[in-house]
């Protein structure tokens, strides 16, 4: 059966591909893949080659925008927590009465059918905002059961939806009340959850909350390297309260990803440099959680960092599935241009979960995930701040959002094409 080929025109086409990163032109997809982006008006043999003509030219045309940072899968709520953190409360005292372990108990006590429905329903919010790719963890069960729960059902996902999940087992996230140590927690860890996890091929990445009170530095070096040791790449939340070196930790173990960095030091910014690892910032965190100090991007990219955007989609700490939100704090907080902003939930999202090689640029051979801002240019995205810019999404070549509405039709195609790669 031949492949569907289309065409889209935009006079705004921001393609994050360095070596034409901004195209008043056209491109082309044919099934799955996009076939070329071009310049210019399309001639008449182009035209007559296509299926489909989309016209998009008072609009913005993106790769599809990648959360590379979430915490997907969760039991319950805690918006009881918003009078402690009107009342002053910091993150770590909210910590100390609740915070994570909150939510693992409730986690524990959700039924599969009540997180899958959850899940279902942020998932869809996230597209409807325009993300195609979304990295999930674990990391609120913390007991052998629920992790292996959480990570089966990011595995299953996306055989229900349009999204791509990149998993990421996220134990080592807080000490559950069975243990009496970190120490201890991080021998489960070790001798029994990353060979199951890697067995069962449940995650490609493991994490680590490497912060002063939970997983220390030595302590997060141990897990670190036993993970990488079973053949995981790592990512490791970094230097979000405290500046313990979590990024430097990252940097030497060449980790893929450092995440949060509000306190980063100077010199581990230098080694993020030198090694690759790439930035995952969290700036509507920093804004929910009421605090003064964003990362420091601006520093981060003169040293020539790779920077990375995420929504840290959570219960806790950043309870919002519109990674839109993270693009506004990431321009009106950290000052970054709409430019590198977009190259931050695009090409470098994609760095971040070593995906770059396929998505994150409007590139020939890369997949056809595309998002359309109703945006003439990428400085009107970011200056009409505060709504739902996107009003077309393309997942995998099909059309599964259209005006701002969910095609059912496209998403079922979608999925069998995912099915039929399978068997």
């Amino acid at each position: 059966m031949k492949n569907k080929r289309s065409l889209i025109l935009s006079h705004s086409i921001f393609t994050a591909d360095p070596q034409q990163e901004k195209v008043d032109g056209y491109l082309l997809m044919e099934g799955q893949r996009l076939l070329d982006v071009k310049p210019g008006t399309p001639s008449e043999e182009v035209l007559k080659s296509v299926d489909e003509m989309l016209d998009f030219r008072n609009k913005t045309v993106c790769p599809g925008l990648i959360d590379p940072h979430t915490h997907l899968i969760f039991g319950g709520s805690r918006e009881n927590e918003l009078a402690l953190k009107l009342a002053g409360a910091s993150y770590m005292e909210i910590h100390k009465e609740g915070g994570i372990k909150s939510t693992v108990r409730k986690t524990r006590e959700a039924s599969l059918d009540e997180l899958r429905h959850k899940a279902l329903k942020s998932l869809e919010s996230m597209l409807l905002h325009g993300t195609t790719t979304v990295e999930a963890k674990s990391g609120y069960g913390l007991d052998k059961e629920t992790e292996l729960r959480s990570l089966r059902l990011i595995r299953e996902l996306p055989q229900l939806q349009a999204l791509d999940l990149i998993p990421t087992y996220l134990g080592a996230h807080d000490v559950p009340p069975e243990f009496d140590s970190a120490e201890q927690y991080a021998d489960f860890i070790i001798e029994e959850m990353l060979p199951l996890v890697k067995k069962e091929d449940l995650a490609q990445f493991v994490d680590i909350f490497c912060e002063k009170g939970i997983f220390e530095l030595e302590t997060s070096r141990r897990i670190a390297e036993a993970a990488k040791a079973e053949g995981f790449k790592l990512k490791i939340h970094a230097d979000e309260i405290a500046p313990l070196g979590g990024a430097g930790l990252a940097a030497d173990l060449h980790a893929t990803s450092a995440e949060h960095l509000m306190s980063i030091s100077d010199q581990d910014i230098h080694k993020m440099a030198a090694s690759g690892t790439v930035a995952v910032l969290l700036p509507a965190t920093s804004y929910f959680l009421m605090v003064k100090d964003f990362a420091p991007a601006r520093k981060m990219l003169e040293a020539g960092v790779h920077v990375a955007l995420a929504s840290d989609f959570n219960p806790g700490s950043s309870p919002c599935e519109n990674l839109q939100m993270a693009m506004f704090m990431a321009c009106y907080e950290m000052k970054l241009t709409p430019e590198e902003i977009l190259r931050a939930v695009t090409r470098e999202a994609a760095r971040a979960i070593s995906r770059e090689d396929e998505i994150g640029q409007l590139k020939k051979g890369f997949l056809a995930d595309i998002t359309v801002f109703d945006a003439p240019s990428p400085a009107y995205l970011l200056y009409h701040f505060g709504i739902n810019s996107v009003c077309d999404v393309f997942k995998s070549g099909e059309h599964v959002v259209r005006n701002g509405c969910i095609s059912t039709a496209a998403v079922a195609s979608l999925l069998a094409s995912r099915r039929g790669a399978e068997q």
